[in-house]
């Protein structure tokens, strides 16, 4: 029993950190470079989808208190994920800090667990994605075959000269008197996962600028939206005050509403956070890990967070919450101060973003597979690097074509909240693997030091905890039966290749 739990030495650690070659990964971002590949995972479906979807299901008005609560769950893992990506600049930061702390066995279960919440993230990104791309070429008379732009099986109907899924039509609508059709594939989201695909394959250098230019654009037309929007409520306070009494709604029961509503908010939002947890995915690849992985962590979080706020404080203050679970909540919003091209601005706006954060999702996807391949616990070809590109090509290309075939024929709306107890699970794996290695090894260099250890730690776990439990049964249900296929690949093959495993034991803790 006690070989499942055995450690990856630091030793062994600092030897891969130290590894250069072609047959290794480009060390190639700088500080800026990881902020922005941060907030070019975070600035997307958080902002312009689940914000509105919070707001309308459990908190209200109060849903800018919901981004408070998960912001401050994410400070907590935030500063302990820095720490350790300053010792151990390795790709894959969760699964990698739990290896080196909590033993194998918890390896394993946080890298399958990063797999799943990889997977499916980058999947439900790409068919919101679609969704937006769809209704904005829809507004410049571009009308694509509507079979191909949502899943096998959805039904969409025409309605104002557009077509959207039937999901999608206002209340009161008829829609059996509507021209309808039935999705055959979902064409767009599809060759959406193939074009970000072929772009990580090409280099880890060219997806963050291509990432640093697309989060540029984002964000100003995310400034854009606070500026007009804040500069009505400013001019109408009787239209905010009107919606955002009452700020915390009456109970409807657990979770819905109520002071419940905001802790169960914060749990559906946490997808939006997924951003800067996949930063840290990309310690391999930077120039100097130990200063600038911890700003690349902690500065796009803090970023982020504010902009959440301030953009769910203008958005229920500009629209009722109970209107705002709609795809595009943020384009209703722009449509209520009466700015007519606001609408469409916002949707290049959530092209753009979700874009970027499929990038983020697929690149993060690859270098667990990397990371387990070189520890030995996948096939060498998970691990195998590009010549030319140094890029795990082979891995890049495989998540590309499985996560491809994901939204183009599965609806993974219902497991989109499977992304937020994979997330949670690593924070709190990340939190109590700081504490550990602080008793462990209190001499060992560290050049960030998470404050107010063992407090801050401990905080995190609970916090984390806290929210996981707020998540519905099924995220529970689908991560179980993920972990039960994940463990029977780990006993019958990964522990028997694993180079763990394989070290002697004297080398154990070194």
């Amino acid at each position: 029993m006690s070989r499942l739990f055995r450690i990856k030495p630091m030793s062994m650690l600092n030897q891969e950190a130290a590894e250069q070659g072609e047959h290794s990964l480009k060390r190639s971002l700088g500080a800026v470079n990881l902020v922005m590949l941060g907030i070019g995972a975070i600035i997307g479906a958080g902002i312009f989808v689940l914000t509105g979807v919070a707001a309308a299901t459990s908190a209200g008005p109060a849903v800018s208190l919901s981004f408070v609560v998960a912001g401050i769950t994410c400070a907590f893992a935030g500063l302990c994920y820095a720490e350790f990506a300053s010792i151990i600049p390795i790709a894959v930061a969760a699964y990698t800090y739990g290896y080196a702390t909590l033993g194998e066995f918890v390896a394993w279960i946080i890298g399958w667990d990063l797999c799943l919440e990889y997977g499916f993230g980058a999947a439900t990104v790409a068919a919101g994605w679609s969704g937006y791309l769809n209704s904005l070429l829809q507004q410049f008379g571009i009308v694509l075959p509507p079979q191909f732009t949502d899943v096998h099986g959805a039904i969409l109907v025409k309605f104002n000269d557009q077509w959207m899924n039937i999901r999608q039509l206002p209340a009161g609508i008829d829609a059996s008197a509507l021209p309808h059709v039935t999705g055959v594939i979902n064409l767009v989201a599809m060759l959406a996962i193939f074009a970000i695909t072929t772009i990580l394959v090409i280099g880890i250098k060219e997806s963050a600028n291509f990432n640093s230019s697309i989060v540029f654009v984002k964000l100003a037309i995310v400034g854009i939206f606070i500026v007009i929007g804040g500069y009505f409520l400013f001019t109408h306070p009787q239209h905010a005050a009107a919606n955002w009494h009452p700020f915390i709604p009456p109970s409807e029961g657990h979770g819905h509403f109520g002071w419940l509503g905001i802790p169960a908010g914060a749990a559906s939002i946490f997808f939006a956070y997924i951003g800067f947890d996949a930063v840290s995915t990309a310690a391999q690849e930077a120039k100097n890990p130990q200063k600038d992985m911890p700003i690349g962590i902690l500065g796009s979080l803090v970023v982020c967070t504010i902009l959440y706020i301030i953009v769910s404080l203008i958005l229920t203050g500009l629209v009722n919450y109970k209107l705002l679970n709609v795809p595009a909540p943020v384009a209703l919003g722009m449509d209520a101060t009466g700015v007519s091209w606001g609408s469409m601005l916002v949707k290049v706006g959530a092209v753009f973003g979700l874009g970027t954060v499929m990038l983020v999702m697929l690149l993060g996807q690859s270098r667990v597979f990397y990371s387990m391949s070189k520890d030995g616990l996948l096939p060498k070809w998970a691990s195998a690097i590009h010549p030319k590109f140094r890029t795990p090509w082979i891995s890049t290309i495989l998540v590309g074509v499985i996560v491809a075939f994901m939204p183009a024929f599965f609806d993974v709306e219902q497991l989109s909240k499977v992304v937020n107890i994979g997330t949670l699970l690593a924070f709190t794996i990340v939190c109590a693997g700081v504490w550990i290695l602080r008793v462990r090894n209190p001499q060992l260099h560290r050049p960030f030091k998470t404050p107010l250890v063992p407090l801050v730690p401990i905080l995190g776990i609970l916090t984390a905890g806290y929210l996981m439990f707020n998540l519905p049964l099924i995220t529970w249900e689908v991560m179980l039966g993920w972990m039960v296929v994940g463990l029977v690949i780990y006993f019958l093959y990964s522990r028997r290749h694993s180079k763990v495993q394989a070290l002697p034991e004297a080398q154990q803790g070194d």
